[in-house]
């Protein structure tokens, strides 16, 4: 009995996985973009790319832009030439 009953809750979870799977599909197809909204606009982004670029430090910039260094840390990761 114990048996059946877990092989029915592994076969809904399934179910629940593969809905929520389509259902993100379709929510991107509409244009929809999930996850948290960016911290800085495009604006400040590039603002504090060209503050860094003239050499700026980065925790003022952070400062500056309210935001958390480790912010402004990834945008400085942006500059570095690929290895």
């Amino acid at each position: 009995m114990l048996q059946m009953i877990g092989a029915f809750a592994e076969f809904e979870r399934s179910l629940i996985r593969q809905r929520t799977g389509e259902g993100l599909q379709r929510a991107r197809a509409k244009g929809r973009v999930s996850g948290r909204k960016p911290k800085l606009s495009a604006e400040q982004r590039a603002h504090a790319l060209e503050q860094l670029r003239a050499g700026k430090p980065q925790s003022e910039l952070a400062t500056l832009l309210s935001v958390d260094r480790a912010t402004i840390y990834r945008l400085a990761k942006e500059l570095e030439p690929a290895k």
